[in-house]
């Protein structure tokens, strides 16, 4: 598929869906962290993602290339992947998802205001601005506001959740900033959990025991994330990243927090308050501006 200047229905719907799905992935996070110890329940993720992925690529007839000019940005993409999880794992283990989802997603924020500098073509224009001004808000009202009853709260947590968002954003530049934009976004997802797997797990002898009241449906899990989450599901974001506008991909990221609070209700019994539906509308205006095409001047 061609390069396109802005989000089309396409890749409107791909992304709602696919904020849905991360969504629902912290949930899952959360339950397996029941089972696992977070640091090592990541690494484990990575490895098993690397041996999906491995299979993968070979049976489409074009297996893993570990080029020595990719080395630096590969190592460098490896270890950001490997920063962003160990944060947003330790973060879904002490906060509660609705928590850990709204700060997490103000990815978009660094992306878009990193990207305005050092990416040609993602200029932050004044409508832009308002709407990212607009989602912003959302999220640190949902943020600053202790009294939501969203369940557990910890400050630790709240700062990993953030540690991981600025990491996302920092990855999404290499991504595109460096010489990883001339692979595939299959072998740029490669470098990043082949990378992250053993740093994470050796990571995890830091973190106490790496087993917990471990039970067949927190393995499971494990599966569903190693295997669908990250092999398919990462591969899918980094493609649309390929194709769209870096600040249109990261504005959808906002709507993750919306499906977070509303998965985090239905399936965790977090309550929602005023503060979060006026968040949500906030956010979703905020979106709206951010990618609602320019006009086009028609000459007189």
């Amino acid at each position: 598929m061609e390069r396109k200047d802005r989000i089309d229905a396409f890749g409107a719907i791909s992304l709602t869906g696919f904020s849905a799905f991360l969504a629902f992935n912290q949930v899952i996070i959360k339950f397996v962290n029941g089972g696992l110890q977070p640091v090592f329940f990541a690494g484990l993720r990575s490895a098993i993602a690397v041996l999906c992925l491995w299979l993968w690529m070979t049976w489409r007839g074009r297996p893993p290339r570990l080029r020595r000019d990719m080395a630096g940005p590969g190592i460098a993409i490896g270890l950001v992947f490997s920063a962003e999880f160990l944060g947003l794992f330790i973060a879904l283990d002490l906060t509660s998802v609705t928590r850990t989802s709204i700060i997490l997603y103000s990815m978009p924020v660094w992306l878009t205001l990193a990207a305005h500098f050092v990416l040609p073509g993602e200029r932050i224009t004044p409508r832009k601005a308002v709407g990212l001004i607009l989602a912003f808000t959302g999220v640190a009202w949902a943020i600053l506001d202790r009294d939501t009853g969203a369940g557990q709260a910890s400050l630790t947590g709240d700062l990993c959740a953030l540690g991981a968002a600025i990491c996302w954003a920092t990855l999404a530049l290499i991504a595109r900033g460096t010489r990883l934009k001339e692979v595939r976004p299959e072998m740029q997802l490669f470098w990043q959990v082949l990378v992250s797997a053993p740093v994470l797990i050796f990571a995890a002898l830091f973190f106490g025991p790496l087993l917990r009241d471990l039970v067949p449906l927190h393995i499971a899990g494990l599966v569903f994330q190693g295997g669908v989450v990250v092999a398919a599901g990462f591969v899918f974001w980094l493609w649309l990243l390929s194709i769209y506008p870096a600040a249109g991909v990261a504005s959808f990221s906002f709507l993750t927090p919306i499906f977070g609070v509303a998965f985090g209700w239905a399936l965790l019994g977090e309550e929602i308050g005023l503060s979060l539906v006026v968040a949500a509308l906030l956010v979703g205006v905020g979106i709206i501006l951010i990618n609602r095409p320019a006009r086009r001047r028609h000459p007189s």
